[in-house]
């Protein structure tokens, strides 16, 4: 069976690009642009991995990622951001869960992302 990820990025581009990557490698991917998309999608949609951007307008990642792994306690996340200062930010949010979870900074190779999303599955 195919291992379920969520990509959620508010970058058409990134997101689709991502989506593409994940499906090539295997992956049963949905791609979702916002927020309110990515938690509509979790309805009939249960992702084992969540890959979420950090920085988007409205819901912010954090805040994706705390409602869906709220619904979904054993989602591994792993946190993508293009900004440095939302290290600190993201680093503490994952002290606070269980589920394992990883923060990589944009760009990131290919290779390397799927490298830590499949560490990610096998935790």
């Amino acid at each position: 069976m195919k291992r379920k990820i969520l990509v959620v990025d508010d970058e058409h581009m990134v997101a689709d690009t991502l989506g593409i990557i994940f499906e090539k490698r295997g992956f049963d991917c949905r791609v979702s642009y916002t927020g309110a998309e990515a938690l509509a999608c979790t309805e009939d949609f249960s992702p084992e991995l969540l890959l979420c951007d950090m920085s988007m307008p409205g819901m912010s990642g954090l805040e994706i990622v705390s409602s869906v792994t709220q619904k979904f306690p054993d989602c591994r996340v792993l946190l993508l951001t293009g900004h440095y200062t939302n290290l600190g930010s993201a680093r503490k949010w994952a002290r606070g869960h269980r589920a394992p979870s990883m923060i990589m900074t944009k760009p990131v190779l290919p290779a390397l992302l799927l490298e830590e999303a499949d560490a990610l599955l096998h935790r």
